[in-house]
């Protein structure tokens, strides 16, 4: 079995949380019994997740190894110069070594989403904008890390695709089976 689920803002990719006070987990969403999410989304990210019962399933969708690209709408902050989406596209250097070369394109106008709870900061003097990356490694943070290793800190971040799965017309909360 595999889901795809809309991973609201500020929800937990585990079905129990010990911290104190508990945070949102995926158990709020009525999925089926059984099935686990396939990779995780930061707790401060938004938007596809996989879960299966599948444990070999699993490891295909997130082994390093099977390269499944990752497609994100990153709201940053600053207008992206040339220089600095090239960059991204090279890939970056980061604590823990150099990225992947990542597909890079500038989201104009910006994706129409959803509402988030809670919003972005707004500032009016600090201009915004929307990029679309695909990567097809998944160290912690990732994203965040190379837009920020190039100045342009992430405000908002969505997962839109994993491989050939996408997030598809799914509200936050909701969930689908895929055949």
């Amino acid at each position: 079995m595999l889901i795809a689920f809309n991973k609201p803002f500020n929800v937990l990719c585990q079905f129990t949380d010990r911290s104190t006070p508990p945070r949102a987990t995926l158990a709020g969403f009525g999925l089926p019994a059984d099935v686990y999410a396939a990779g995780r989304l930061d707790y401060d990210s938004e938007g596809l997740l996989l879960l299966t019962d599948d444990g070999r399933l699993a490891n295909r969708l997130t082994d390093p190894k099977y390269k499944q690209p990752k497609t994100y709408w990153v709201m940053v902050e600053g207008m992206p110069a040339a220089e600095q989406l090239q960059a991204l596209r090279d890939g970056v250097v980061l604590n823990d070594g150099p990225t992947r070369p990542a597909q890079v394109r500038l989201l104009d106008p910006a994706p129409q989403l959803w509402p988030r709870n809670p919003p972005v900061r707004y500032r009016k003097n600090v201009p915004d904008a929307w990029l679309e990356i695909t990567i097809s490694e998944g160290r912690n943070r990732q994203v965040r890390r190379m837009t920020a290793a190039v100045g342009l800190p992430t405000l908002r971040l969505v997962r839109v695709a994993i491989g050939a799965h996408r997030l598809d017309g799914l509200a936050p909360g909701q969930w689908r089976r895929i055949d």
